[in-house]
């Protein structure tokens, strides 16, 4: 399932969403949705209240609700979530004055997305409200709207090249990133000490600027390469990530300092914002 999470608002509480491209649908974190709509402080336990009141819930929910991988204040974590159908199956059960108004902003939120998919911009738009709710600075947030069109540019190159999706694209992604940082990334993970969240969104401007030329680098030698296999891919991707490094190594000289940095989002995310959720 590819996804693309997002953060919707229903009437000031927060509704996680994940998209799903593949079936091009939201699903809808579960405990979130029951939390907008009965206002309950523990709408785990109301959960269970719910299904034990209605037992052809209770019998259908493992069709009901997907887990899937959300972020959460603990890190990513595997939440029950359900598409529109089945949130609106689970409505059905809660009586709430609130069960109407959320059916209309389910509508709009599925509205909006066709809306992204026309016009891509939007979808950019959307990421950098995002990253904006989470407190990140505007000039870390272009960067990482560029380096967004970069990787989408060097992972339309591997599969024209004919490069798999999935495991060829992750190892391609280490030989480019352990070239031009000396590390792999669950290795750059470690070091910045994070677990389950994206890298990327942990880099700061100079370590999203070095990456961003390796795959730019990698994406140029490969088109003018014109690689075969994953094989003569691989052989690309370390000579794109050198690109970087010896752009890197420059750098540190002058500077007289390693720019590969510890910090992470939570180290220079801007003060007064709740950026765990």
């Amino acid at each position: 399932m590819t996804k693309r999470e997002a953060l919707q608002l229903f009437e000031e509480r927060k509704v996680r969403t994940v998209w799903d491209t593949n079936t091009e649908e939201w699903y809808f974190v579960v405990v979130d949705v029951i939390g907008a709509i009965t206002d309950s402080v523990n709408p785990t336990d109301y959960i269970k209240k719910l299904k034990k009141r209605d037992t052809v819930l209770a019998e259908g929910w493992g069709q009901i609700v997907t887990p899937l991988s959300v972020i959460t204040r603990g890190g990513r974590q595997r939440l029950n979530c359900a598409d529109m159908r089945g949130i609106l199956r689970i409505i059905q059960s809660i009586p709430s004055h609130k069960a109407e108004p959320f059916k209309q902003w389910m509508a709009e939120v599925a509205a909006h997305r066709i809306d992204q998919m026309q016009d891509p911009e939007l979808s950019i738009t959307q990421a950098m409200t995002d990253y904006r709710r989470l407190g990140y600075s505007e000039q870390w947030i272009n960067q990482r709207i560029k380096t967004m069109e970069v990787r989408k540019e060097l992972t339309d190159e591997w599969k024209r090249t004919g490069v798999e999706e999935g495991v060829q694209y992750a190892t391609l992604t280490d030989i480019i990133t352990k070239q031009w940082s000396g590390f792999r990334v669950k290795e750059y993970k470690q070091y910045k000490g994070l677990h389950k969240e994206n890298l990327r969104d942990n880099m700061t401007n100079l370590e999203l600027a070095l990456n961003m030329l390796a795959e730019t680098a990698t994406t140029e030698l490969s088109k003018q390469k014109n690689p075969q296999n994953f094989r003569e891919s691989a052989k690309v991707a370390q000579k794109g990530g050198s690109v970087a490094k010896a752009a890197r190594v420059q750098l540190e000289h002058q500077l007289g300092r390693s720019v590969i940095s510890k910090e992470k989002a939570s180290d220079y995310l801007l003060p007064g914002e709740d950026n765990n959720e």
